[in-house]
């Protein structure tokens, strides 16, 4: 009974690991590396593991950084269920589609300029028909049921209140007469925020597996999360400017929208366009609607008094089409523009900020985790210029962070989360980068006694005897 690190131990995107039961070998998570252009390359790496051998795979949620290599596992030899939370399957339908556009998109551009240089063709990381081919090996299960998915593996998801589906992942293990129980965390949400409920408290466990994101941090309480806004939206209507919001568009998105409808008197918000400029967003919100049953009481009683959907704000517009996302560019103020890329590494918030990131009037507010490398990091940083298809762009827009929008619990949080469990149990810190960890790791031991180890790729864990092995297979 063995876990082996491969994807987030030691960073926070490309979540990936290996539990190994008797002769059965499970994969939780098979995410994709973000970042930079030379961190999005690693995607093509060999596997480390033949995924011929993996017999199935325990998907934490949607996010690409968790879900986002399954068409490759699928394409390289995997040919077992993928087991996860159904609206995380749903969503995945729709997330993993548009990677795929996404990949052949990028491929269909280098190859012109590599045509034109007389180099070989790239082939796209993978397609939209590798993606619809992996989606066929999905099993949805839903909440707080038990499941037999292996012989001597049972699973259990619980709401991890992170994004729609997001689950925290419960593996009760059995080999050779020991049992033992891992607590995989995934992405855990914050106490409070919208939409969702509360991320499940969970009491029993061998072993927890936590992520660490925002391990040495605090975000700004709601309450000043939506003071914070309504002072952005009073700065843009003085200044005369466009609001772009680069986000996620599963989550982040859905989030923003709930807090708009909710606070549209105070905002003002009859004074603006707002878009949702991102057709995946817009697929997703449909998926959100679909399991309405999935929120948190406040949030289904305005779903029911605003009917949901085009009634949730005065002046909104689902901007699906190309056509229709080039003439938002035409207004040079008075437009709420919310649109993906979340990171600004791709997506049509590039455009959008082609167009307005060098206008003084225009706000940028960045509302997620921007990891290092991207465009959105860069502009975080204060960078007074940036490059885009070629073209330096002077930056003199107003750039916002507004960290209390995060769909990770912090620091507070995901330590009161581990106080939840009984006999503290110990702790693998993964999905973080060093710092994050460092602090969080610290507390846990300081604060709550906890024995935690912060995994480097490719260490393996004894379950059963509660301790790392070598490398050549002897303990540690």
């Amino acid at each position: 009974m063995k876990l082996r690190f491969f994807g987030a131990a030691g960073e926070v995107t490309g979540s990936c690991h290996i539990l190994t039961v008797g002769e059965k070998r499970i994969l939780l998570d098979c995410g994709m590396i973000q970042g930079s252009r030379r961190q999005e390359q690693r995607n093509r790496d060999p596997w480390p593991f033949d995924p011929a051998t993996i017999d199935a795979v325990v998907l934490s949620h949607a996010h690409i950084d968790h879900s986002g290599r399954l068409p490759l596992l699928v394409r390289d030899g995997f040919t077992g269920p993928v087991y996860t939370q159904r609206a995380t399957r749903d969503l995945c339908r729709i997330m993993l589609k548009d990677s795929g556009f996404i990949a052949e998109k990028e491929a269909e551009s280098e190859n012109r300029k590599r045509q034109r240089k007389g180099l070989a063709r790239v082939q796209p990381l993978f397609t939209i028909d590798d993606a619809a081919y992996a989606m066929r090996r999905f099993r949805g299960l839903p909440y707080d049921k038990t499941t037999t998915i292996l012989p001597g593996v049972r699973v259990r998801f619980r709401d991890a209140g992170h994004i729609l589906g997001s689950a925290i992942v419960e593996l009760m293990l059995e080999e050779g007469g020991v049992t033992r129980r891992l607590v995989f965390s995934g992405d855990l949400g914050q106490t409070g925020a919208p939409i969702l409920r509360d991320p499940t408290i969970v009491r029993q466990a061998d072993l927890v597996l936590l992520e660490s994101t925002y391990g040495n941090r605090h975000h700004r309480s709601r309450d000043e999360t939506i003071e914070e806004l309504a002072e952005i939206f009073a700065d843009a209507g003085r200044g005369g400017g466009n609001i772009l919001i680069p986000a996620f568009a599963v989550g982040r998105s859905q989030e923003l929208l709930y807090f708009m409808s909710q606070n549209q008197d105070a905002w003002q918000l009859e004074r603006w366009q707002v878009f949702l400029d991102s057709p995946m967003a817009i697929h997703a919100s449909e998926v959100y609607a679909r399991y309405s049953h999935l929120y948190d009481k406040e949030a289904s009683d305005l779903w029911s008094r605003r009917g949901g959907g085009p009634n949730l704000l005065p002046h909104f517009t689902l901007s699906r089409t190309p056509t229709q996302s080039r003439a938002i560019n035409r207004l040079e103020e008075g437009a709420v523009i919310i649109a993906g890329s979340g990171m600004c590494e791709g997506g049509r918030i590039k455009h959008h900020i082609k167009n307005n990131i060098w206008r003084r009037g225009c706000h940028l507010v960045i509302v997620g985790y921007q990891a290092n490398g991207t465009l959105g990091r860069r502009l975080v940083d204060g960078a007074d210029k940036i490059r885009l298809w070629g073209e330096t762009i002077r930056v003199a827009a107003k750039i916002h962070t507004v960290g209390g929008l995060s769909a990770h619990a912090d620091q507070g949080g995901l330590l009161d989360w581990y106080d939840g469990f009984d006999g503290r149990p110990p702790v693998m810190l993964v999905h973080g980068e060093s710092e994050a960890q460092a602090a969080l790791g610290q507390l846990l031991s300081e604060q709550h006694g906890a024995a935690v180890h912060i995994p480097e790729p490719g260490e393996v864990y004894d379950l059963v005897h509660s301790h790392f092995l070598k490398p050549s297979g002897r303990a540690t």
